[in-house]
C-alpha cells in the first residue's frame, strides 16, 4: 500500500470518529525537500492515538498487516506486510512476511520527564503544542490529512521550513531542555547531520557535549537502533565524528574512542586508527547497503590499542588483533543487545578480515582458498567488501596494486568453488554411513572421521567426490576405530 492509499483510509476513519489527523515529522520534512520515497510515516491524532489506530486496523483488515500497541504512550504502530510462501532445506513450506510500510499513530500530547527516567507523564494537548516537544525544528512540522487523502496547509510553529532552507538542525525548545527530556535526541542529531547533510547549530552542539552523560539512562536497545540508523546513511562518518567529538560515543562505544590518537617512538609513528576506521565505514557504504557490514567496519580494528607494540626492526605492530577483536566485538554487541545471529556475523568477519591479505603475501594456493571459502561460507563476499574498504592509503599506486590482488583472489575463489564443488561443503561420506559401516554409536570418533575426510579435501589430497572420499575413509577407519571409547562401540 502506498502513502496516498493510506491517507484515504485515514480520512475514512477520521470521518467515522470525527477526529483530526496530521502527518508529522520526517515525512513532511522529506516532502518539503522533494523526497517522496518514505516508507515510515508518523501521524498525530486530535484525540487518542491508540483508539484511532485500532479503528484504522479494523478498516484495513488483519490481512493487511499487524498492529502493535503502546498504551503507556497512547501510541500504536501498524506494519503493512506482504506474505510470501517459502520452502526450507527440508522442502517444508512456511510463510515469510515482507515489511512494506510502517505508520505510527500518537495522540497530540505534552510530555514531562523525571530526571532519572525515560518514562514521561503524558497529557493531551493541541497539535501546535505537540510540535513544540519534538526533537528538531525540521521535524516539528505537520500537515492535516484532508478529504480525498490530500495534505493540507503546512503547520510550522517552530520555523522548521526556514531551518530546512538553511540546512541546519535547531531544537524547538532550549537545547538543554530538549536533550534532558530525551537524551537519545543527541544521537539523532548526529544521525540527521549525516542523513540530511545538515549542520548543527552551535548552541545545539554545545548542549550535546554538556548533556552527554545523560545518555547513560537510555536503554541499550534504543542506542543500538539509533546507531544502526546512522549506519544506513550515505556517509556514516559524519555522524560518527560528531558522536566522538561531543563525547557521546564514550557512553556506548568507549572501545572505538580508544582508537583515537597517534603515538611516536624514535621517529616512527602509526596512523590514527580512529580516522582510518571511519574511512573504512564510508568505503563500505559506497559498496554495500548492509548496515551490519558497515558496523563491522567500525569494529574491525577494535583491538589495535590492546595489541599495539613497538618492535625494533618492525616498527609498530598489532599482532593477533583480529583474534582479540573477535572477542571484543562479541562483548560490545552483547552489551548493545544485538541478536546472536548478528553477533556471529560481525565477530567472524572481524576474525577473518586479515586472512585474504595473508593469502596474497604467501601466494594464493588452492588449499588456502578452500579454507577461506569453507570458513566464511555465505559471508565471503562481505569479507571481500570489508577487505577492499580497508584500503585507505592515499598512495594511488599502492591502492591500485592491492585492489588488483583482491580482483585476482576473487577470480580464484570462483574457480575453486566451481571445480571443487564447495558451495555447500561437507564430508561426502555422511555420519550415518560411517556409524553403519564401522559399528559405532554417535560420538566424537564419528566426528573425527568426518573431519579427517574434510581436511583431506581442503588440503587437496583427494577431490570433493564421494568415491574418492569413501576410498580415503576405508584407508583410515581402522586407526580411528581402535582409538574409540568402549561406549561408542555397538
Amino acid at each position: 500500500m502506498k502513502s496516498p492509499d493510506i491517507f484515504k483510509k485515514i480520512v475514512d476513519v477520521s470521518k467515522k470518529t470525527s477526529t483530526d489527523v496530521y502527518a508529522v515529522g520526517g515525512f513532511v520534512r522529506d516532502s518539503l525537500m522533494g523526497k517522496v520515497d518514505s516508507k515510515d510515516i508518523d501521524f498525530v491524532v486530535g484525540g487518542s492515538g491508540l483508539e484511532f489506530a485500532k479503528e484504522f486496523a479494523a478498516e484495513v483488515g488483519e490481512d493487511a498487516g499487524t498492529l502493535v500497541e503502546f498504551p503507556d504512550f497512547d501510541t500504536a504502530r501498524f506494519t503493512f506486510t506482504k506474505a510470501h510462501s517459502k520452502e526450507n532445506e527440508n522442502g517444508e513450506s512456511y510463510i515469510e512476511k515482507e515489511i512494506l510500510f510502517e505508520i505510527e499513530f500518537a495522540g497530540a500530547r505534552t510530555e514531562e520527564y523525571d530526571a532519572a527516567s525515560r518514562k514521561p507523564v503524558v497529557q493531551p494537548t493541541s497539535i501546535e503544542d505537540d510540535l513544540q516537544r519534538r526533537d528538531f525544528t525540521v521535524n516539528a512540522i505537520a500537515q492535516k490529512i484532508m478529504a480525498g487523502g490530500k495534505l493540507g496547509a503546512v503547520i510550522d510553529p517552530c520555523n522548521g521550513q526556514q531551518a530546512i532552507q538553511d540546512k541546519v538542525l535547531q531544537t524547538p525548545l532550549e537545547p538543554n531542555e530538549t536533550f534532558s527530556d530525551d537524551p537519545l535526541r543527541m544521537m539523532r542529531a548526529a544521525r540527521f547531520a549525516a542523513q540530511l547533510d545538515f549542520s548543527i547549530a552551535p548552541a545545539v552542539l554545545e548542549a550535546m557535549h554538556t548533556n552527554a552523560e545523560r545518555l547513560s539512562i537510555v536503554s541499550a536497545e534504543r542506542i543500538q537502533e539509533e546507531l544502526m540508523k546512522l549506519m544506513k546513511t550515505d556517509r556514516p562518518s559524519i555522524g560518527l565524528t560528531l558522536l566522538h567529538a561531543t563525547s557521546l560515543m564514550d557512553y556506548f562505544l568507549p572501545e572505538v574512542c580508544q582508537l583515537s590518537g597517534v603515538e611516536e617512538v624514535k621517529g616512527y609513528s602509526h596512523k590514527d586508527n580512529l580516522g582510518h576506521t571511519f574511512a573504512v565505514v564510508d568505503n563500505i557504504a559506497e559498496q554495500s547497503a548492509k548496515p551490519l557490514l558497515r558496523f563491522t567496519g567500525l569494529l574491525h580494528d577494535i583491538a589495535k590499542p590492546q595489541t599495539k607494540k613497538f618492535e625494533k626492526g618492525r616498527g609498530w605492530t598489532f599482532d593477533m588483533h583480529e583474534h582479540l577483536g573477535r572477542k571484543m566485538a562479541k562483548d560490545i554487541m552483547r552489551r548493545l543487545r544485538f541478536s546472536s545471529k548478528d553477533i556471529y556475523y560481525v565477530s567472524e568477519l572481524v576474525r577473518w578480515h586479515l586472512q585474504p591479505i595473508a593469502l596474497m603475501d604467501k601466494g594464493v594456493t588452492d588449499s588456502a582458498v578452500r579454507r577461506l571459502i569453507v570458513g566464511l561460507g555465505d559471508m565471503l563476499p562481505d569479507l571481500l567488501v570489508l577487505c577492499r574498504a580497508d584500503i585507505t592509503t592515499g598512495n594511488q599506486t599502492k591502492k591500485e596494486r592491492r585492489l588488483k590482488n583482491y580482483d585476482y583472489l576473487d577470480e580464484r575463489i570462483g574457480e575453486v568453488i566451481v571445480t571443487d564443488k564447495l558451495r555447500e561443503f561437507q564430508s561426502p561420506v555422511r555420519g550415518e554411513e560411517i556409524m553403519q559401516m564401522c559399528g559405532l554409536k554417535p560420538g566424537p570418533t564419528v566426528g573425527k572421521m568426518k573431519n579427517a575426510i574434510e581436511e583431506a579435501i581442503l588440503e587437496g589430497d583427494i577431490p570433493n567426490e564421494y568415491d574418492a572420499a569413501r576410498a580415503y575413509f576405508d584407508s583410515i577407519k581402522e586407526k580411528y576405530i581402535a582409538d574409540a571409547e568402549p561406549w561408542e562401540l555397538v
